[in-house]
């Protein structure tokens, strides 16, 4: 980990400044790349004695802030496969009602057709009776 300190602070807590700034910019480059595993593998980074007091309450701030985030990136990943499963349901009840329909459609046609041959006949029979009594 590489610190860099002032050699001429303006004021007294300017070298601090830079310090914890150089140590922050190390902590969320390593934060963001143990982002990417599921939070049961990621360790907690230990605090060396020689660590001073503003970079492990830095260290503790990243912690929570990309803890945070982290959980909740996963709740809405786990409300998004939910909403998944609920789209795969419902195109599956859609297609079963659509196949319904279809037969529903071809038994009304076949239907359809079997009364109209029926009154095609009734009514050739009918005009048949009509011409033999003229």
């Amino acid at each position: 980990m590489t610190v860099i300190r002032a050699s001429r602070p303006v004021d007294g807590n300017s070298a601090l400044t830079a310090e914890v700034e150089v140590e922050s910019h190390g902590l969320v480059g390593r934060q963001l790349g143990s982002a990417r595993l599921p939070i049961a593998t990621r360790l907690q980074v230990p605090v060396v004695e020689g660590d001073d007091r503003g970079a492990g309450q830095v260290n503790s701030l990243v912690e929570r802030v990309a803890g945070a985030s982290v959980l909740e990136i996963e709740k809405l990943v786990s409300e998004l496969q939910g909403l998944r499963d609920l789209l795969r349901r419902e195109t599956d009840r859609v297609q079963r009602e659509m196949t319904g329909y279809v037969h529903l459609s071809d038994a009304a046609m076949k239907s359809s057709t079997i009364i109209a041959d029926s009154v095609s006949q009734w009514k050739s029979a009918a005009d048949g009776g009509r011409a033999e009594r003229v």
